[in-house]
């Protein structure tokens, strides 16, 4: 006795035979996958830790395909990077590898090390809605923000979190600072309370719009102003103090608790600015001494 299929039955085997037609037509349906590179791109300096320490960030990047049947070839779905990784070396003496390391298992790398934000803190995310804070020896973690904006309306994209007043940060973009009209000029970042406050700048902090860079130690307010030809170039403290510099400089600013004037790594101790002998000229991961190579990663 014949088995007769009903109109249901028929739909579906006439879907399952549909279905593997297009997946033979299109030499697709398998399962996807991942071709890391072995070679890690982008590599670094992302801070300073000390007058011997940096971190140095890199990626891996990717290929993503999807397994055929027929075809000669996997077929290409797009590429990206990911594997986010963060080390510490020392700059000032070679060594055979770093002195801490840790990687993430991320397909992708949502800027996750854009600067540095204390001596042993990277940052990234999306500012103003979120930040990605990484501490040496920890995970990254991330903090949704509320945003609120004070006597201003035009935000802007960050692209510096550096210490500031009352254990807070300071967030600055591209010339901000100088920013006329109601544009904001900066941003006060509580990571405590998960709030950053957008500002115009008040009388007592006006005089920061002439600074290239600017953070604080303690209750007090230092400054880099810079001069392309690096012979005006100084820091400041509390906008009329001078704190003397060792050589002229037509670049720098600060890197966690140190500074850096043009290639010179240099720390700050009452008010004092030591430098050290290794030069890092800024394009490349080589450290020099006396013009010769003395470290290189």
């Amino acid at each position: 006795m014949k088995h007769l299929l009903n109109k249901s039955e028929m739909a579906r085997l006439l879907a399952v035979a549909i279905t593997a037609f297009a997946c033979v037509g299109m030499w697709g349906c398998g399962d996807t996958y991942y071709d890391w590179e072995d070679r890690r791109s982008s590599r670094r300096v992302v801070g300073f830790v000390d007058d011997s320490l940096v971190m140095i960030g890199d990626i891996r990047c990717w290929t993503k395909y999807e397994e055929t049947i027929l075809a000669m070839s996997d077929e290409d779905l797009g590429s990206g990077c990911g594997h986010t990784r963060l080390c510490v070396y020392n700059y000032r003496v070679q060594e055979d590898g770093p002195r801490w390391c840790d990687s993430l298992d991320n397909t992708r790398d949502e800027s996750t090390l854009i600067g540095q934000m204390t001596d042993s803190i990277v940052w990234g995310g999306n500012v103003p809605e979120s930040i990605k804070m990484w501490k040496l020896g920890e995970k990254p973690y991330e903090r949704k923000l509320r945003k609120i904006v004070e006597g201003c309306s035009v935000a802007f994209k960050a692209n510096s979190i550096k210490q500031w007043l009352g254990g807070t940060f300071i967030v600055r973009g591209d010339n901000s600072l100088d920013a006329g009209g109601d544009s904001c000029q900066y941003a006060v970042l509580d990571t405590n309370a998960k709030l950053i406050t957008y500002k115009r700048l008040d009388d007592g902090l006006k005089w920061i719009k002439q600074c290239d860079d600017v953070r604080t130690w303690g209750d007090d307010v230092y400054c880099v102003i810079l001069d392309d030809e690096g012979e005006n170039s100084l820091v400041l403290k509390n906008e009329s103090v001078v704190i003397p510099a060792p050589r002229e400089f037509a670049i720098g600013g600060f890197w966690g608790d140190m500074i850096k004037l043009s290639g010179n790594i240099c720390s700050i101790n009452s008010d004092k600015i030591t430098c050290s002998d290794v030069i890092w000229y800024g394009n490349e991961l080589k450290f020099y001494r006396n013009d010769e190579v003395v470290v290189e990663y």
